[in-house]
């Protein structure tokens, strides 16, 4: 997730930087036909131009508005997630007896390694050395591992309600709370798996340039730098929005404008630890970076 202390406009420049200097050299190229009366001179009236240009106005709009929904809902799961892990704990630790923390530790630990295999899956990592020790320790082993991870949190619940540890209406709490994270979870594969319809962003991709073509013009011949300067800026300006859209409409991509699973697992681990006792909790990371992961 991008920071508002430190933001790298690079990062936006690379993205687009191919169309730059395409849209350059077209500008250039028709700024230089231009200058020569002898060259056949294409005008065009400029209502044309106008139009096409808020049609392209209003789709980027759109294109702009869904694309943060799909951020802004994703963020929102990982606000509930974070909550409900706390909430979890919370629960476990005071429907357990003290003499049985140790069962308290293994839904901690568990609970822990989830937030970090959740965040990895869907971003379609390699487990990290913390969640692989976990799972090799364990013995589990399955094609959703986040998922694998609540069905041994509704295990070890099943246990200790056989043993009289845990009552019935203990058990029905706890296991509302692992449903809300199994909702979570499925809330969060759906944006993954789910693309952003192909023909809309190639119907915008093509206005544009579209747009870009007939922008020059449509513009005063008198004045060249003037004309090949807005020839370049407006549709630098369109196809950044429209990129910004792109990149934002996928939040488990592993890249700096996702969601900040890693820096919220590390924040659940946190606070987890505390909660079950222990002092030496781990420090979260702080890169110094424009983004955190």
């Amino acid at each position: 997730m991008l920071l508002n202390r430190k933001i790298s406009i690079l990062y936006f420049v690379n993205q687009i930087k191919s169309q730059i200097l395409l849209i350059i050299c077209f500008a250039i190229f028709v700024g230089y036909i231009d200058t020569h009366p002898w060259l056949v001179n294409v005008s065009l009236p400029l209502p044309v131009t106008a139009i096409l240009g808020t049609a392209v106005s209003l789709l980027l709009a759109f294109r702009t508005s869904q694309s943060y929904d799909r951020w802004w809902e994703a963020r929102k799961i990982w606000g509930a997630i974070v909550n409900d892990s706390r909430t979890f704990i919370r629960q476990v630790a005071q429907f357990i007896p003290e003499d049985k923390q140790e069962e308290v530790k293994a839904f901690a630990e568990r609970q822990i390694i989830w937030t970090f295999a959740l965040g990895e899956a869907l971003r379609k990592q390699p487990f990290s050395d913390k969640v692989k020790a976990y799972l090799t320790t364990h013995n589990i082993e399955a094609t959703n591992i986040p998922n694998a991870l609540i069905d041994e949190h509704s295990k070890q619940i099943k246990r200790l309600a056989k043993e009289n540890i845990l009552s019935e209406f203990q058990v029905m709490q706890l296991t509302t709370t692992l449903s809300n994270f199994c909702n979570s979870m499925g809330m969060c594969e759906r944006i993954k798996n789910t693309v952003f319809p192909r023909a809309y962003s190639l119907l915008l991709h093509t206005l544009i340039y579209v747009f870009t073509l007939l922008l020059p013009f449509g513009l005063d011949d008198a004045k060249i730098v003037v004309e090949i300067a807005l020839t370049i800026l407006i549709p630098i300006i369109f196809i950044s929005i429209e990129k910004t859209a792109i990149i934002m409409q996928d939040p488990f991509e592993n890249s700096p404008v996702d969601i900040p699973v890693t820096a919220l697992a590390q924040t659940i681990e946190v606070n987890i630890r505390q909660m079950i006792g222990e002092k030496a909790t781990p420090n979260k990371q702080n890169e110094n970076l424009y983004y955190q992961m």
